[in-house]
């Protein structure tokens, strides 16, 4: 199987001046449970800045007062949850009603790896037809079900650290590290989605384009940056962009942000949320 590696970043296309919300995506992230509340303010504050039009964000209902208190700029949904304060099944006619109102779904980070999560993040593969993002948590959905990866009509994006990825494939993270850009490539191609593995290097690939990320620095080695990263990609797909193009321009601004931050602030105390604050500059030409 030949292998095109590419270089050329995408763009966005000018916005028309006479543009409303509705013409760059309502992306829909399903985030976030007790404890784990800032993932989803990091998402779908990313979609924001990565300048979706319109952003909802639906948590278990014990975390919406944080959540929606954290941002003025999105919407939001409480739904149903369970003892641990993740969502619970209960919520699935309500979050599937959601997402066909939306044209963009974003769903894992901070979720939970409980058996309703899972179940909710099957359902949304299952049944329904939009672009989707799956990160983290969301990601121990397919692992024992691959099957629901193949025949989507929609594109699928999925973006796991090392350590995820390896429990997708059976391989230990080492084995990853050792060898990624062919696991990558030969997971893409045999499950028909666009894979960003994240790290060093991010690859993003759909089995048979390869596009290896050189920004990014070591601060942004820290929690919540893959929460960012989701969502931007989120909002790159609600504004047209081909899910390959949106993942891989998104990985390129993530980065570009942290370096933007690491050359004020430094690497050091580097944290997620200061790429919101930059993700605007990383937008502008370089």
């Amino acid at each position: 199987m030949a292998i095109q590696m590419v270089d050329v970043l995408p763009v966005l296309p000018p916005r028309p001046r006479d543009a409303h919300k509705g013409d760059f995506g309502r992306v829909l992230v399903v985030a976030g449970s007790r404890g784990m509340s800032g993932a989803a303010v990091l998402c779908a504050g990313a979609a924001l800045r990565g300048g979706a039009g319109l952003v909802r964000l639906a948590v278990p209902a014990g975390v919406l007062p944080i959540v929606a208190s954290s941002n003025p700029c999105y919407m939001t949904a409480g739904l149903p949850e369970d003892e641990q304060g993740r969502f619970a099944s209960e919520g699935a006619p309500a979050l599937l009603e959601l997402a066909r109102e939306a044209s963009v779904l974003v769903a894992g980070p901070g979720l939970g790896r409980g058996a309703a999560q899972v179940d909710l993040v099957r359902a949304l593969l299952a049944q329904t037809d939009r672009p989707f993002v799956l990160d983290a948590d969301g990601l121990t959905a397919v692992a024992a079900e691959e099957g629901l990866l193949r025949g989507r009509a929609a594109p699928l994006i999925l973006t796991p650290h090392p350590g995820e990825f390896g429990r997708l494939i059976g391989r230990d993270t080492s084995a990853v590290q050792a060898d990624r850009q062919n696991l990558a490539v030969n997971y893409a191609a045999a499950h028909g989605v666009i894979l960003v593995l994240k790290g060093h290097g991010t690859i993003v690939t759909d089995g048979t384009r390869v596009y290896v990320n050189t920004t990014g620095n070591p601060g942004m080695a820290t929690g919540g940056m893959g929460d960012v990263l989701a969502g931007l990609i989120g909002a790159l797909l609600g504004q047209g962009l081909e899910a390959f193009a949106a993942a891989q321009l998104g990985v390129c601004l993530h980065g570009r942000a942290g370096d933007l931050a690491a050359a004020d602030i430094g690497e050091v105390g580097l944290i997620a949320s200061d790429l919101l604050d930059y993700l605007p500059r990383a937008f502008r030409p370089v």
